[in-house]
């Protein structure tokens, strides 16, 4: 690529991510919150798994949904009349991480962001994202697709983000493929497109064999400072 290249990624924020997803921001110039689109219900939008002793659970943030079908994410907002969140989502993490080596270190600050009283789950998913990639020493600038003037759908709505950010490359997610390959807006509009295949790497875990897919969490709480070269082992 050259000086003038510009390669980057676009992905709906999520929950506590699994360590892919920071591969995938670590690995381009600008990384795009697709934040405007609509949510989907029960999805990484808003929850995601930890490792324990009966094996993965789920950490889910409760939203307000009734009778708002298609709200956007960035409209979507916590429910925070459940009175179980955030203190059991924190136990569920305290029970199941109190042990690991680095869970000292990074607990305090994970646990203050979910205590913080946002107001909506984007909000919350971007104050979670940004801590964890200040600690992994990632530096990609991150944006929002609310911000812009973009319209249309799946492969027409990634190509006129691509060329409002004037992108030259774009970094898709392997599961786009089938919907991407099916069209053809990026070679229409000159933007060459890749695919991010990542080969998911091991640590110590507790609980017996190694379960891959968890959130960031697992990692950092058993990594540290290790943590951002164990993700880079996963980059091709």
């Amino acid at each position: 690529m050259s000086a003038a290249d510009k390669k980057i990624a676009i992905m709906q924020p999520t929950f506590l991510p699994w360590i892919g997803y920071f591969g995938l921001i670590e690995s381009v110039d600008e990384f795009v919150f697709l934040n405007h689109v609509q949510f989907d219900k029960r999805s990484w939008q808003q929850r995601n798994r930890v490792k324990t002793a009966n094996g993965p659970v789920w950490l889910t943030v409760p939203v307000v949904t009734k009778g708002l079908r298609d709200q956007a994410i960035n409209e979507t907002q916590i429910q925070h009349e459940n009175k179980d969140f955030p203190e059991k989502l924190i136990r569920t993490i305290e029970q199941n991480y109190s042990k690991a080596p680095f869970f000292p270190l990074y607990a305090d600050e994970v646990f203050s962001i979910l205590r913080k009283k946002h107001a909506h789950l984007m909000s919350l998913n971007a104050d979670l994202i940004a801590y964890f990639c200040e600690i992994l020493g990632i530096e990609t600038p991150i944006i929002f697709s609310s911000e812009m003037s973009v319209e249309g759908h799946k492969a027409a709505l990634l190509v006129n983000i691509c060329k409002e950010r004037d992108a030259t490359l774009y970094l898709s997610p392997p599961g786009s493929r089938d919907y991407l390959e099916a069209s053809d807006d990026f070679e229409r509009a000159g933007i060459a497109l890749e695919y991010f295949n990542y080969n998911h790497p091991e640590w110590p875990q507790a609980y017996g064999d190694f379960e891959p897919y968890m959130s960031i969490l697992d990692l950092v709480f058993n990594m540290g400072d290790k943590s951002m070269d164990t993700i880079k082992q996963g980059l091709s």
